[in-house]
């Protein structure tokens, strides 16, 4: 046995490559993803050591080119989902007695894995199943994953050298175990990072897990688990399947040994999860972990202070990056009417230069929503609005679904604070901008604050000191992630922690040692080296 206090390497953010004309990186993105197009390919589950395929195909199509099929992925049943829990359990008494070095080798090297051989492999998969041109797969699939890897690592090692004082004769320790059962990671379809980060941030902590990702994402999901069996995750430590979602809560959330969820998605289904919970605690063989980041109703607010073309490229970036399908993208903007007329000129200046179409063509800034569902709620909106009288929409409102599902990025001018667009999740690219007067900037930040039941994330532009400060003591309980003079995304590993409170989550900020403390159960020991022979004490004396 080898006998050693390890240290981890000292993470750094991985560098993000650019994609510039001529380079070596675009040459080798575009050929993965002329790759990707050539073939069909056929996605099992991975449930212990076997690939599993039940025959119910589900058809892949790229967002922007539905016609084309990229593959299909084999449907999960009630049968598999009883499988996969089975497999977690068995997997971890082996699992959790490994030594925590080990699971960090093991996840440092799919870090390196990633940042190498696969970076251009996962960004064409990304790019392709969901939609997203490079720059944008780039600092999601690559960089955000290896550095969610890589600083969870070092974060692990934080946690277990958290040790407690010892008076003198006796020694007192710390013992960081995994939970009690198996944890479910549900994530996402709009960041890849994400879905890879909730099963292995768990896992990383001598937990098993039962991973189900997004229909609309599980062409990079099964690129991740090819990583991991690369770095030699052992075999029912994560297990990936794609059942329903009903089917998936009635089997694991009645399971006696159902210890957690990690999750990331809607509020409403999150809020229906937690009801599930409850009317099951007493099934449990103990209290589960319940973490989970949802919606965000996002702001910018400016100030009349603010310089107007920072506060257009804070808008035309946080708001239309990626379609506006982030959880942080800024989707409600409160503008002073003494700057409004230049920040609308420099943003209309730039939404007229924004190039829409498919990933394969990297001129395209903006590219298809992520499925036809989506595609007719905001349509709906847009429609709505051209018939309000509440608000004008002054740039965009056009869309179409005949080759891919593209809408037209749309900046809905509001004459009512509280018209629907300022106050409820959208998830698209529409911006709806409320101009204010100068003088009623505090009132704004009341408005602000009490809009809609998200905090997630949010911004103030201003140059005026007093009123950055008076923004962020009044917007205190706004937002988890707090932007000055910058737009409200973006979010860095080890920079910036990321999530929410109030109906956005349960603010256990991915990309930090809070998020991997919610995935230990710690057991205090005290050893006591020479015990007393007498239970009198002095004052009985």
């Amino acid at each position: 046995m080898n006998n050693g206090f390890f240290k981890v390497p000292t993470p750094q953010n991985e560098p993000v490559k650019q994609y510039a004309p001529n380079t070596e990186e675009r040459k080798k993105l575009q050929e993965a993803i002329a790759e990707w197009r050539s073939k069909e390919v056929d996605i099992p589950m991975y449930i212990g050591s076997k690939e599993v395929r039940s025959g119910n195909k589900i058809r892949i199509a790229p967002p922007h080119d539905h016609q084309h099929t990229l593959g299909y992925f084999h449907k999960s049943s009630k049968e598999h989902i009883v499988q996969a829990i089975d497999a977690a359990l068995a997997a971890k008494p082996t699992w959790e007695a490994l030594s925590w070095e080990q699971r960090s080798s093991i996840f440092l090297k799919a870090a390196d894995l990633i940042a190498n051989k696969y970076r251009y492999k996962i960004n064409a998969a990304t790019m392709l199943g969901q939609s997203k041109n490079p720059f944008q797969a780039e600092i999601d699939s690559a960089c955000e994953l290896i550095d969610f890897l890589r600083f969870n690592v070092y974060y692990m090692s934080e946690i277990y050298h958290e040790q407690p004082n010892s008076a003198p004769g006796m020694w007192n320790r710390m013992i960081w175990r995994p939970l009690e059962g198996f944890v479910y990671a549900l994530t996402p379809f709009n960041f890849t990072a994400i879905a890879g980060n909730l099963p292995t941030s768990v896992a990383m902590m001598g937990n098993v897990v039962v991973w189900k990702p997004s229909n609309d994402q599980v062409y990079s999901a099964h690129v991740i688990m090819e990583i991991l069996k690369e770095a030699g995750l052992p075999d029912g430590v994560i297990n990936l399947i794609y059942p329903s979602g009903p089917e998936a809560a009635e089997v694991i959330f009645s399971h006696y040994y159902f210890a957690g969820i990690h999750f990331t998605g809607s509020t409403e289904v999150f809020q229906n999860i937690w009801k599930k919970i409850g009317e099951n605690i007493h099934n449990y063989r103990s209290y589960p972990r319940i973490v989970g980041e949802t919606g965000g109703k996002d702001f910018v607010i400016a100030h009349s202070s603010a310089n107007p073309k920072e506060v257009a490229v804070a808008l035309s970036r946080g708001a239309f990056e990626y379609q506006g399908q982030k959880c942080s993208a800024a989707s409600r903007a409160y503008i002073p009417k003494s700057i409004w007329n230049q920040v609308r000129q420099y943003l209309e200046e730039d939404l007229t230069s924004m190039k829409m179409g498919g990933v394969e063509d990297f001129s395209n800034f903006i590219n298809a929503v992520i499925n036809e569902d989506s595609f007719n709620k905001l349509a709906q909106h847009i429609e709505n609005a051209k018939k309000s009288n509440d608000v004008k929409i002054i740039m965009g409102g056009n869309y179409d679904k005949s080759v891919g599902y593209f809408i037209q990025p749309t900046v809905i001018q509001c004459f009512n604070p509280t018209y629907y667009t300022m106050c409820n999740e959208l998830f698209g690219p529409i911006l709806s901008v409320y101009v204010y007067e100068d003088n009623e900037y505090e009132e704004m930040l009341e408005i602000v604050d009490k809009t809609g039941v998200y905090a997630l994330t949010g911004s103030i532009m201003a140059n005026d000191r007093y009123a950055i400060d008076l923004a962020c003591k009044k917007l205190i309980n706004s937002a988890g992630n707090f932007y000055i003079n910058d737009k409200p995304t973006g979010a860095v590993v080890g920079q910036q922690p990321f999530g929410g409170a109030r109906q956005s989550g349960t603010n256990d900020k991915a990309g930090s040692k809070l998020n991997l403390l919610r995935w230990v159960s710690p057991q205090t020991i005290k050893e006591t080296f020479v015990p007393p022979t007498d239970y009198r004490y002095p004052f009985l004396g």
